[in-house]
């Protein structure tokens, strides 16, 4: 929690407060205010900074907002901001920018930085290549622990972190890593082989960055290494960053089980028109697959003639199952994420959702019995308990099952969306309710 006395909420209803405000907030609340606003009040307010606190609040903001500051800002004050990042954030922030701009600004680096920022940004999109850090201590195997604490005090001010040291030997292969506790503990004539951890894991360049940033995750580390062929050691990747893949990830895991195109940026960093696009798309495609209820509805529309009380009840159905069904995908595209279920757990998972589905539809199908026999029949009653039954069971099942076929296929499990399921749900239930009522009442 911050100490400053200005912290807390922003006073947006009065401009010349906000920005009184701004100027000396702390760096963490000023940042999320600028992320909050629309361009070109963003740049207004971040033009109200100081140039030291405009660096530490720089560093913090997403880096989509970033790119559009330094896409409006002055070349020189850009290239200052632009320069002051950490390779893996520059990165980032170069593929959000207008191609030219970007090109413009990694230029003017020091070959230093230009090479280090151009190393990451040769590897594939979502890799943990492109998010780990070239900036790091690396220790030899055959040094002292003197020689080694000699080495962090020396190369340590322009590396990522201190707290992860991995050790490589003559040939730069990864043998495993120290942490600057052991290390600080440890005699000072003793070998760093003796003091390191070779049990500690690595991740290949190409992995893919969720599945390194939830293993750190569920490991508790602060950091891991990166290697190339031959367990070449080529960087690190650090908690801060595996949790900035983290959080990406369940928003846009969020946003797809909800049929919307991940944005991957703050809401008012985008148009109204990135909006409509990114929420359209699917909307087509669920108003097609909608076309499957609708044949079903014409299918049995002489059925409805016979009992018109029938059609009474279909809201409430494929309320429920489109309901329980949605439940169930976004249970299980959540534990996916998580590793909690994998695509191999087929099975398990089709008989245990089946099990919850058929006990859901037990007590929904208990109590809609006795209100619809009190207030019709005992045939329509029965029809109504038979569905919802049936229609609670199949939609867990379905639910369930389709985030673990996208998995098997290689396809992300999020797409399979829980309005997509509550579609294919709708029209298997309302043939099953039919179904259900052409046998129960013989029409």
């Amino acid at each position: 929690m911050s100490n400053n006395s200005n912290s807390g909420q922003a006073p947006t209803n009065d401009p010349d407060k906000l920005r009184r405000w701004l100027a000396s907030a702390d760096p963490v609340d000023a940042a999320a205010e600028i992320d909050h606003a629309a361009m070109p009040q963003r740049a207004d307010l971040f033009d109200q900074l100081g140039d030291e606190q405009a660096a530490r609040v720089f560093g913090i903001l997403e880096p989509a907002v970033q790119a559009q500051l330094l896409d409006a800002m002055n070349s020189g004050q850009a290239m200052t901001l632009f320069g002051a990042l950490s390779p893996d954030d520059r990165a980032r922030v170069a593929e959000a920018l207008p191609t030219d701009t970007a090109g413009n600004l990694l230029g003017q680096l020091s070959q230093d930085k230009r090479t280090s920022t151009a190393l990451l940004l040769e590897y594939p999109r979502e890799t943990a290549g492109r998010i780990m850090s070239p900036h790091f201590v690396m220790l030899r195997a055959d040094m002292t622990v003197a020689e080694a604490l000699s080495t962090v005090r020396r190369d340590g001010q322009d590396a990522e972190t201190i707290y992860y040291l991995p050790m490589v030997d003559g040939d730069m292969r990864f043998q495993g890593a120290v942490s600057l506790q052991d290390l600080v503990m440890a005699e000072p004539g003793d070998r760093i082989s003796d003091v390191c951890d070779p049990e500690t894991g690595s991740f290949p360049v190409d992995a893919d960055q969720e599945v390194v940033a939830r293993y750190m995750e569920d490991a508790d580390l602060l950091a891991i290494a990166v290697v190339e062929e031959g367990d070449r050691l080529v960087g690190i990747i650090t908690v801060d960053d595996a949790m900035d893949v983290v959080r990406l990830e369940e928003a846009e895991d969020m946003a797809r089980s909800s049929a919307v195109t991940p944005l991957g940026q703050p809401y008012f960093s985008v148009s109204a028109l990135q909006l409509v696009r990114s929420r359209v798309v699917w909307l087509s495609l669920l108003a097609v697959a909608a076309v499957l209820t609708v044949n079903v509805l014409a299918a049995f529309e002489s059925t409805l003639e016979r009992a018109v009380t029938l059609g009474l009840f279909i809201p409430l159905l494929i309320g429920i199952g489109g309901n329980t069904g949605a439940q169930s995908a976004t249970t299980i595209v959540r534990a996916l994420a998580m590793d909690d279920v994998r695509a191999g757990d087929f099975l398990r998972v089709a008989a245990r959702e089946s099990a919850v589905g058929l006990q859901m539809g037990a007590v929904l199908a208990a109590v809609a019995y006795l209100i619809v026999w009190a207030a019709f029949s005992s045939g329509i009653a029965a029809v109504v308990a038979s569905t919802l039954l049936a229609i609670c069971t199949l939609a867990a099942l379905v639910g369930s099952l389709m985030p673990l076929l996208a998995r098997a296929v290689g396809v992300d499990p999020a797409v399979i969306s829980a309005p997509l399921v509550t579609t294919i749900v709708d029209a298997s239930g309302l043939l099953i309710y039919f179904l259900i009522a052409i046998a129960v009442l013989g029409l």
